[in-house]
């Protein structure tokens, strides 16, 4: 039996750990898009409405890619979806490599941008399946810090390519990395859960259905008006810094680089975070503190102290994801987590596509600065409907 026990202990290690990688490796262009914003307006003499549409167009591809994979995921190998995911980044990254206009450059990165969903629904679906319901806080900090880790190491080889080869050979640098872990994944032999159960007739499913159906629709609100008030500062902050602020894009895009890698810190903290004040309190904590950051940044007028201030709301920022997930994980039966990620991605895609129009518009009508009471407003809205929610804790077992 302890032998039994502690093969399952090293396989479920594997698996692990291979999800986190794979999370590592299809995060690593994330924000590179968004960091190349004042460069795709320089080269391809695009007005701020017109770039806009980088964020947009893809960020819709991805939210039309959430609503079939929910339920797939909950019925077919995870190995094969996270080979899926890694195949169409590496490919649609050569392609970028080779961008010659503006509407390659948006078909490439519409592309890659499937790939999110792909892995995310699935990996996520796997991992709150397969581990220790009471560390699932701490198991989804590791896996979001991988993922900063892969967004941080991708801006900041941006930076060194925008100052020697041009910034199209950061697809062309890791499209190798990422394709050869994906043949690494299709051979991977480890990738094994427990069959999920479905519901007995008499265990009243209704009234179950009913109640996390409120809570879920109140959380997925909650997550709205997050996004909204956390993506438009990521997306328009390296313009703000070269157009308002007046630095080099070089510059800008290496402070915009060390947010993911703040986000590392801040997604191990938020799992820690959660165990010990429940995620919760956690998420209305993480909340709070990105609003006073964004207070005191906006009036920052040092570049020490922007930087400085611009860090923690980024460390805060990528930690809310944390108890986000987790919080899926205890609102779901496990047997509905799949469909339960693709609501949330859903709604999380949504956003993400509509903010980049919306904050072009109001930057359009007024200045680039306005991007700060934005987002304020929109995150404190979020904590205010987050103190309403109630759910019922889910057993160990996740019925």
């Amino acid at each position: 039996m302890l032998i039994q026990l502690s093969q399952a202990a090293i396989r479920m290690d594997k698996q692990f750990w291979a999800v986190c990688i794979t999370h590592m490796f299809i995060e690593v262009y994330f924000l590179t898009q968004v960091a190349l914003i004042p460069i795709f307006i320089q080269e391809f003499q695009l007005s701020i409405l017109e770039v806009s549409l980088v964020a947009s167009i893809p960020s819709l591809t991805q939210l039309l890619m959430n609503i079939p994979l929910g339920p797939l995921a909950d019925k077919f190998n995870t190995k094969h979806f996270l080979f899926a995911g890694i195949l169409i980044e590496g490919s649609s990254a050569l392609f970028l490599s080779q961008t010659q206009n503006f509407w390659m450059l948006v078909f490439g990165v519409s592309v890659m941008r499937i790939s999110s969903p792909i892995y995310h629904i699935s990996g996520l679906s796997f991992l709150s399946r397969s581990n220790n319901f009471q560390k699932m806080s701490r198991t989804m900090g590791y896996h979001n810090s991988f993922g900063s880790l892969g967004s941080a190491i991708g801006v900041i080889s941006l930076a060194f390519f925008l100052s020697t080869l041009g910034w199209r050979w950061i697809y062309l640098f890791w499209a190798i990395p990422v394709l050869s872990w994906g043949f690494i994944i299709l051979n991977f032999s480890q990738f094994k859960t427990e069959k999920l159960r479905t519901p007995t007739k008499g265990s009243n499913p209704s009234r179950l259905r009913l109640v996390f159906f409120a809570g879920f629709v109140a959380f997925l609100i909650v997550v709205g008006l997050r996004e909204m008030g956390s993506n438009g500062i990521l997306t328009f902050m390296t313009t703000y810094l070269e157009t308002t602020r007046g630095l080099h894009e070089v510059t800008a895009t290496l402070i915009f680089g060390l947010g993911p890698l703040m986000g590392i810190v801040g997604s191990l903290s938020g799992g820690y975070l959660g165990e010990r004040v429940g995620v919760k309190k956690a998420l209305s904590l993480i909340i709070l503190g990105c609003a006073i950051s964004l207070v005191i940044l906006m009036s920052s007028s040092q570049l020490f102290l922007l930087t400085l201030i611009y860090l923690i709301f980024a460390m805060l920022s990528y930690s809310a994801y944390v108890p986000m997930n987790t919080m899926i994980a205890e609102i779901m039966p496990s047997t509905e987590r799949g469909t339960g990620f693709s609501a949330y991605f859903f709604t999380e895609g949504l956003i993400i596509s509509i903010t980049p129009i919306i904050l072009a518009w109001v930057i359009d009508l007024t200045e680039v600065w306005y991007i700060f009471p934005f987002s304020i407003i929109f995150l404190i809205s979020s904590l205010a409907i987050l103190q309403f929610i109630r759910y019922p804790r889910i057993t160990l077992r996740g019925h």
